[in-house]
C-alpha cells in the first residue's frame, strides 16, 4: 500500500496515480537525450522570433497585411492553450510518446508553412506549428526533471535556458538572412533536419521506466475542449483588443463575456471529471498555486524589456535594429549564467528565499529604469538588462525545479505545464495592458504638445516609432518632443513591470510555504513492508529497540530524509513516534519529502515532510545536523 507521500492539506481522494519503476540512466546514456532536448528547445525558441524580420517579404509574396499579426498571435495562442493538455497526457501516457508526437506535429506544421499559398493558409499552418510547440516547451522541461536528480537539474536547466536565450536572439537575424538572400520559405524548411535529428535521438535513446496502470486511461476531452475555448477566446480578446477594435467595442465585450462563460463551464466540467486536464490540486497546494501566480507576474513584467526596450533603443537612443538587439541581448547572457549558479544559493537558503532574492532585485532594477538620463547612452539600459537577467535567473529556475521536485512523477507533467501556462497567459495580458499604458501616455503627451508642432504628429506608439525612423518630415523640435514622449511612455511601462515584479514577490512571501516539500527520487509504486514489531524501509527508515528509539538521517543533495525509530508498548510506528517509552535520538535531514515506515501491523506508513523538525515528542531528543532548505 506504500506510495509517494504528500502533504495532508494536499491529499486528494481516490486511487494513487501510477508511478514509474526506479531506474535512472547513466550520465553517458543521458547525453543523446539531452542533445535532443536542446534541439527541441531551439526549435520552439527560434519559431517564436525567426519570422519577425521576414514579414515584409512574406506580405509582399502572399499579401494579407491587415492580418499578418496572426502569424505571431496564432502560434502563441496554440502553444498556450495546448500546454495543460500535453502536461496531462505526459503524466497519463508517458513523456516519450507525447514529445515524439509534438515533434511530428511541429514538423508537419513547418512543412505546411513552407507550402502556404496565401496568408490564410500560412496562419492556419502556424497554428498547427504552435500545437506541436506546446508539446516541445512543456514536455522537454519535464523530461529534464525526470532524467536528472535534484542536485544535477540546474545544469540541464541552465543549458536549456542558454539554448532558448541564444535562439531567441539569433532568430531575427537568421530570419532576415534567409528572407533576404534565399527565400522566406526556408525559415520553415530548416526546421525539418533539426527536428528529424531530435526525433531520432529521442526515439532511440529515451527509455522511460515501465509503469503499472490499473484499467484503461481516461482522457477528459470535454475539459480539454473547455480549456482550448477559454484560452483561445481570452487570448484573442487580448491580442486584438485595442488593435483591431477598441477595448469597449462589441467584439471585445463579446469575447470577454464568452471567455467568462467558457471558463465557468470548464471549472464545472473539471470538478466532475475523473481525470481532469487541470486538476484542482494545482490550485489547492500552496507551493504550486503561489508559483503559478508568480510566473503569471513574470510573464507580465517580461513584456517591458522584450517588446518596449527595442523601441526605446531605436526611437530614444537613435540606435539601429542590430545595436538595439544587442542592448536587449545582455539580459539573455546573464540569465542562464545566474540560473546555472542558482543552485549554490538555493542549496543554502532554499528555493523560496532564492526566488525572493531574485525578484526583490528585479523589482528594484525595473524601478530604476525611469531614473536613466535622457537621452543617455546605450550602455546604461544594457547594464540594466544585464542585472535584470541575473535577477530573473535566480528567480525562475529555482521555482521550476522546486515545483517539479514537490510532486511525484505522475503529477510532474501537469505541474510543470501549469506554471508555463500561467507565464504564457501573463505575457498575453502584459502585451495588452502595457500596450494600453504606452499608448495612453503617448496620447496624453501628444495632446499637450505645443501648438507649433502639434499638426501632423502621429498618435500611437507604432506611428511614432515609424516617424522617428524617418525624421526628415519632422522638425528638430518635433522629433525631440516625440523622443521625450516615447521615453516617458517606456518609463511608465517599466514602472508597471516593477509593479508586476512586486506582485510576484508578494505571492512568494505570503502564499508560498517557507520550505518546499520535496519528493524522493525514483518513486516506486509500492513501498517496502516488514513484519510486526519492527519495520524497515530501505533507504528511508530503519527501526529497532524497545523503550527508546533512535532517529538518524542519511542523505545527500536532493533533500532526502531517512529516519530510524522504534517504539515499545505495541503498535509503535517506526520513525514517527514511540509509545510507552522515552524517545531520544539524533536527526540529520536533507529531505525527500517522504517519511515512510512500518508499524507492528506490518503495513507501510507514509507521512509528509514539509517543514523542519526540531525534536519530537518526549524529552531528551537533541537535533544535530542540518539540511538544505528547498
Amino acid at each position: 500500500m506504500g506510495g509517494t507521500a504528500r502533504r495532508p492539506m494536499d491529499a486528494d481522494p481516490g486511487p494513487p496515480a501510477p508511478q514509474p519503476q526506479t531506474g535512472t540512466p547513466t550520465p553517458r546514456g543521458r547525453r543523446p537525450v539531452a542533445a535532443a532536448l536542446m534541439l527541441g528547445m531551439a526549435l520552439a525558441a527560434l519559431d517564436s522570433t525567426i519570422i519577425s524580420t521576414a514579414v515584409p517579404q512574406i506580405v509582399g509574396d502572399l499579401g494579407g497585411f491587415s492580418v499578418f499579426s496572426w502569424l505571431f498571435s496564432g502560434y502563441l495562442l496554440a502553444v498556450t492553450v495546448s500546454l495543460p493538455l500535453y502536461g496531462k497526457l505526459s503524466d497519463t501516457f508517458g513523456r516519450k510518446p507525447v514529445l515524439l508526437a509534438g515533434i511530428v506535429v511541429f514538423l508537419i506544421g513547418s512543412l505546411l508553412c513552407a507550402g502556404a499559398w496565401n496568408m490564410g493558409t500560412l496562419i492556419a499552418s502556424r497554428i498547427v506549428q504552435g500545437l506541436g510547440g506546446g508539446a516541445l516547451q512543456g514536455t522537454i522541461q519535464v523530461i529534464a526533471a525526470d532524467l536528472y536528480p535534484l542536485k544535477e537539474r540546474p545544469k540541464i536547466q541552465a543549458r536549456l535556458s542558454s539554448v532558448w536565450a541564444l535562439s531567441s536572439v539569433a532568430g531575427p537575424a537568421i530570419g532576415g538572412v534567409l528572407a533576404g538572400y534565399a527565400d522566406w520559405r526556408w525559415i520553415f524548411l530548416i526546421n525539418l533536419p533539426v527536428g528529424a535529428l531530435a526525433l531520432v535521438l529521442i526515439a532511440r535513446h529515451l527509455h522511460e521506466p515501465r509503469r503499472h496502470r490499473d484499467g484503461r486511461p481516461r482522457i477528459d476531452w470535454a475539459g480539454a475542449l473547455g480549456v482550448f475555448l477559454s484560452g483561445g477566446l481570452l487570448l484573442t480578446a487580448l491580442v486584438q483588443g485595442g488593435v483591431a477594435w477598441s477595448w469597449l467595442s462589441a467584439p471585445s465585450l463579446a469575447l470577454l463575456g464568452a471567455t467568462a462563460v467558457c471558463a465557468a463551464a470548464t471549472v464545472w466540467i473539471e470538478r466532475r471529471a475523473a481525470e481532469p486536464i487541470i486538476p484542482g490540486w494545482v490550485w489547492r497546494r500552496r507551493t504550486i498555486s503561489a508559483v503559478n501566480l508568480a510566473f503569471g507576474a513574470l510573464g507580465l513584467l517580461m513584456i517591458a524589456p522584450t517588446v518596449f526596450l527595442p523601441t526605446y533603443a531605436q526611437s530614444v537612443l537613435g540606435l539601429g535594429p542590430i545595436p538595439a538587439g544587442f542592448v536587449l541581448s545582455t539580459m539573455t547572457l546573464s540569465w542562464p549564467i545566474a540560473a546555472a549558479l542558482s543552485s549554490r544559493v538555493y542549496n543554502r537558503v532554499g528555493f523560496r528565499r532564492c526566488a525572493i532574492t531574485g525578484m526583490t532585485a528585479a523589482t528594484l532594477i525595473l524601478a530604476a529604469f525611469p531614473l536613466l538620463p535622457y537621452p543617455g547612452a546605450a550602455w546604461q539600459p544594457a547594464l540594466i538588462m544585464l542585472l535584470l537577467g541575473g535577477a530573473l535567473g535566480l528567480f525562475q529556475l529555482p521555482l521550476i525545479i522546486g515545483v517539479q521536485s514537490s510532486v511525484p512523477w505522475a503529477e510532474r507533467g501537469t505541474a510543470t505545464a501549469s506554471i508555463l501556462f500561467c507565464r504564457q497567459v501573463g505575457q498575453s495580458v502584459g502585451a495588452a495592458l502595457f500596450g494600453a499604458v504606452a499608448n495612453a501616455t503617448l496620447a496624453s503627451r501628444l495632446a499637450d504638445a505645443p501648438d507649433a508642432i502639434r499638426p501632423g504628429l502621429p498618435d500611437d506608439l507604432d506611428s511614432v516609432s515609424r516617424a522617428l525612423e524617418h525624421p526628415g518630415a519632422l522638425s528638430d523640435r518635433a522629433a525631440d518632443y516625440l523622443r521625450r514622449a516615447v521615453d516617458t511612455a517606456v518609463d511608465h511601462v517599466y514602472l508597471g513591470a516593477a509593479t508586476a515584479a512586486l506582485l510576484a514577490l508578494l505571492a512568494l512571501v505570503f502564499l508560498a510555504p517557507r520550505r518546499f516539500p520535496v519528493h524522493a527520487e525514483g518513486e516506486t509504486e509500492s513501498g517496502a513492508e516488514a513484519g510486526a514489531g519492527t519495520g524497515a524501509k530501505a533507504g528511508t527508515e530503519a527501526g529497532a529497540g524497545a523503550g527508546a528509539g533512535t532517529e538518524s538521517g542519511l542523505v545527500a543533495g536532493d533533500e532526502t530524509e531517512a529516519r530510524a525509530g522504534a517504539g515499545a508498548g505495541g503498535g509503535a510506528k517506526a520513525g514517527a513516534r514511540a509509545e510507552g517509552g522515552a524517545k531520544a535520538g539524533t536527526e540529520t535531514e536533507t529531505g525527500t519529502g517522504t517519511d515512510a515506515g512500518t508499524g507492528t501491523d506490518g503495513r507501510a506508513d507514509t507521512t509528509p515532510l514539509t517543514t523542519p523538525e526540531a525534536g519530537g515528542a518526549g524529552s531528551g531528543r537533541p537535533e544535530t545536523g542540518q539540511r538544505p532548505r528547498p
